[in-house]
């Protein structure tokens, strides 16, 4: 069993920047991969970011590549989501998951290979 916690979302101007974090109990950190989804007001779910069990591999949806970038720290159970130059289409709830994969290099991008969310932190972009 996993619980994530997710924090650091809040209000920031167009072209601003947010980092996220995701706080994660027990001692398996390490044997997950990651990952990042955000969902905005009427929209789906969709994928934003992942990382794999080390670090090692990474993955973007074409809408945050280049602005967003997603790290970990397995020794404090931790996984980050740096914001920069936002956008308000980038307005939305963000949920990190984490999921229990078989090879070590993978980075999941469906959701439903995630096999538990944190209850989301929100993220507006507005001046």
């Amino acid at each position: 069993q996993v619980q994530l916690v997710e924090s650091g979302g809040g209000l920031v101007q167009p072209g601003g920047s947010l980092r996220v974090s995701c706080a994660a109990s027990g001692r398996t950190f390490s044997r997950y991969a990651m990952g990042w989804f955000r969902q905005a007001p009427g929209k789906e779910r969709e994928f934003a970011a992942a990382i794999s069990r080390s670090g090692g591999n990474t993955n973007y949806a074409d809408s945050v590549k280049g602005r967003f970038t997603i790290s970990r720290d397995n020794a404090k159970n931790t996984v980050f989501l740096q914001m920069n130059s936002l956008k308000p289409e980038d307005t939305a709830v963000y949920y990190c998951a984490a999921a229990n994969t078989a090879v070590s290099g993978a980075v999941p991008l469906n959701r439903r290979q995630y096999d538990y969310w944190g209850q989301g932190t929100q993220v507006t972009v507005s001046s």
